[in-house]
């Protein structure tokens, strides 16, 4: 039993380091379409967003801190931030295709998005907007 539940975790995370469960290979001009489903809300490149963070830069960010917007997180999501959740490429995959699975409390309203090619293509294309 013991080595089934570390098999388990084993490929649990080769399943988080691959980005996606499909293995899906993101594509950031593909993913600029698909942002738009995000745009509504969130600002990128030198666009503002109307009612979310921007995500300049988001990627290696932790959750809850970016100082123009510290006020307006919910309070999950700067408890996620302060127990350790970094936006990396799995993380943000995960949170795109559920975000109240992800981060429970959330303040945002966005269902996710369920094709894998999709969360794979707009977190490439968010990730071209970070370091």
């Amino acid at each position: 039993m013991r080595f089934l539940t570390g098999a388990t975790v084993l490929g649990a995370l080769a399943l988080l380091a691959a980005g996606s469960a499909s293995g899906a290979e993101g594509n950031a001009e593909a993913g600029k379409k698909v942002f738009n489903k995000c745009a509504t809300c969130h600002g990128i490149g030198d666009k503002k967003g109307a009612v979310g963070p921007s995500l300049n830069g988001v990627v290696g960010r932790t959750a809850g801190t970016l100082e123009d917007y510290k006020s307006k997180y919910s309070k999950p999501m700067v408890a996620a931030g302060a127990a350790g959740l970094v936006w990396s490429e799995a993380e943000l995959a995960a949170w795109v295709a559920d975000p109240k699975k992800k981060v429970p409390g959330t303040k945002m309203v966005f269902p996710g998005l369920k094709k894998e090619q999709e969360i794979a293509d707009v977190v490439a294309y968010v990730k071209s907007f970070s370091p």
